[in-house]
């Protein structure tokens, strides 16, 4: 998984049930935006937002039971999610989101690359998907990532090594 020793002040530990609240928090964050147009009083965009949240949480665990879901912490403190899951050499990034006061630091950046150095060491692939008018899907292509097929409102990209060298 993730390596700690690349990352100091970053670290990763695999989320418990203390984290719910945090994680419900930094879910409400990544749909600040889209729920800003939305004429509901702010009990409403909580209670949805929760609910949300809960339904992504149980889907995550249930879909991808032998993934790292993982609590990213910064000197000790939580400031995002990182979850992966590791299948015939192959990885599958489910979700990486962050605080958006550590956004645009290079933080997510330097994750990626370990993901996807790690996904060159096994001879796989690193797959993700992200909503076509998500912001990341630049970052994404930035980073090497070629659009694969989509899913409803979702693309799904593709980074391994082969793809790099091709594009390179």
């Amino acid at each position: 998984m993730l390596s700690n020793r690349l990352f100091s002040p970053l670290s990763f530990r695999a989320i418990c049930a203390g984290d719910q609240s945090f994680l419900a928090q930094l879910y409400a964050s990544t749909r600040a935006a889209e729920l800003a147009a939305v004429p509901w009083s702010d009990a409403e965009k909580q209670t949805f937002l929760l609910a949300q949240f809960q339904f992504q949480h149980r889907y995550y665990q249930e879909h991808f039971p032998v993934a790292r879901f993982d609590v990213i912490e910064w000197a000790g403190a939580a400031i995002g999610r990182v979850y992966v899951n590791i299948e015939n050499n192959n990885i599958r990034l489910i979700d990486i989101a962050l605080l958006p006061e550590y956004q645009q630091r290079g933080i997510g950046t330097l994750i990626l690359r370990d993901l996807m150095q790690q996904a060159s060491q096994l001879g796989g692939y690193l797959r993700l998907y992200v909503e076509l008018n998500n912001p990341a899907y630049l970052w994404y292509e930035r980073l090497g990532f070629v659009a694969i097929g989509t899913n409803g409102v979702y693309q799904q990209m593709e980074w391994s090594s082969v793809t790099a060298e091709k594009s390179a």
